[in-house]
C-alpha cells in the first residue's frame, strides 16, 4: 500500500512540475532532499544513542523498577484488569517513562513487549482487550514532560531556547491523551452495552 501511495505522490509531483515547467526545480529538490534527510538522521542518531543507552542503564540499575512503582497508582487505574506485578505492567511503565522523556523511538521495544505480555494474559482471540486499546491510545498520544527529540532538533537548527516550547507541548500532550482515553472509554462502554 505504501509503495502505491509513494508512486502516486511521485507521479503527481512530476505531473505538476511538467505542467508548470519546473522540472529543474523538481530534480534539484530530489537530489538535495535525499542528502538533507541522511544528514538529519546522522545528527539525530547521536542523541538517540545517548538516550537509549541511558534507558538501558536505568533498566540495569533498577531505576525503571522504581519508576514503575512510582507510576503504579496511575497504571493501576488505567489498566485495572492487569495484575500489578505482571511483566505487562512493568513493560507499560517502561514505555510510559520513555514517552514522558520524549523518547518515542526508545519506547518501541518496551511497547512491543507490553503488547506481547497483554496478549498472553488475554489468551487467543482476534479482538484486542480494553487494556491493549488504552495502551495503544496512551502510547500514540504520549504525554511528554521533556520532548528530547524535538529539543535536539531545535538546538541543531539554531534555536536560542530549544525548550521554550515546553508549555505548548505539555498542554497539547495533556489534551491529546485526555481526548484519546475518553474516546477509548466511551467506545469500550458502547461495545460492552452492545453485546
Amino acid at each position: 500500500m505504501m509503495s502505491v501511495l509513494f508512486a502516486g505522490m511521485t507521479a503527481f509531483a512530476l505531473g505538476c512540475a511538467l505542467l508548470q515547467g519546473n522540472l529543474s526545480a523538481l530534480s534539484d529538490a530530489l537530489l538535495t532532499g535525499g542528502s538533507d534527510a541522511v544528514s538529519l538522521m546522522l545528527r539525530l542518531v547521536g542523541g538517540l544513542c545517548l538516550w537509549s543507552g541511558a534507558m538501558e542503564v536505568a533498566v540495569q540499575s533498577g531505576l525503571t523498577r522504581a519508576l514503575s512503582q512510582a507510576l503504579l497508582p496511575i497504571t493501576r487505574r488505567l489498566f485495572p484488569d492487569l495484575p500489578p506485578d505482571s511483566p505487562a505492567m512493568g513493560a507499560i511503565s517502561m514505555n510510559l517513562t520513555a514517552d514522558l522523556l520524549g523518547l518515542g523511538e526508545a519506547a518501541v521495544p518496551s511497547g512491543l513487549e507490553a503488547m506481547r505480555e497483554m496478549e498472553q494474559l488475554q489468551g487467543p482471540g482476534p479482538d484486542a482487550s480494553g487494556s491493549m486499546i488504552r495502551f495503544v491510545v496512551l502510547n500514540t498520544a504520549s504525554f511528554q514532560l521533556l520532548p528530547a527529540t524535538i529539543a535536539l532538533l531545535r538546538a541543531q537548527h539554531g534555536s536560542a531556547a530549544p525548550l521554550e516550547i515546553l508549555p505548548a507541548v505539555w498542554l497539547t500532550s495533556l489534551l491529546s491523551v485526555s481526548c484519546g482515553l475518553l474516546a477509548a472509554a466511551l467506545l469500550e462502554r458502547r461495545e460492552s452495552h452492545g453485546r
